[in-house]
């Protein structure tokens, strides 16, 4: 179904994904991708369980848009296991404008088809998605 503001279409595997890594935890994050052409936004990669939080970053492309979602396991100050799941824009001041305003226009749609975000952070350099910043904001 295509969001009537920008037009784009959800590719069912994004859901699919999202929610094995929701659920199953099958894996340690999602990169998603808009197909210009076809108008729909599609899963471009899918992280290992045992991939880092650098092995998630060094997989945005440092001059195109793309989301993300990122599942940060955490140990709170009580002792206890936590995760919580973040959504990512990532939207690098070198990428082309009509891109960036693709990627701004259908996010809040694109978002909502994945129920259970609990997180959600804006980037336009890595230094806005620091390890140090995903940990301050998970607590």
């Amino acid at each position: 179904m295509a969001n009537s503001a920008s037009g784009m279409a959800v590719h069912d595997d994004c859901k699919l994904k999202f929610q094995e890594l929701k659920a199953k935890r099958n894996y340690r994050f999602i990169v998603f991708k808009i197909d210009e052409k076809i108008q729909q936004v599609t899963v471009e990669k899918l992280g290992e369980p045992a991939e880092t939080y650098d092995d998630f970053t060094n997989s945005l492309p440092p001059n195109e848009c793309r989301y993300a979602v990122f599942d940060f396991d955490f140990v709170t100050d009580e002792n206890c296991q936590k995760s919580k799941i973040f959504f990512i824009s990532w939207s690098p001041d070198g990428s082309r404008i009509r891109s960036k305003m693709l990627y701004a226009s259908s996010k809040d749609r694109f978002r909502r088809e994945l129920d259970g975000i609990q997180v959600e952070l804006q980037a336009t350099d890595p230094s806005e998605m620091s390890f140090d910043i995903i940990k301050a904001r998970a607590f």
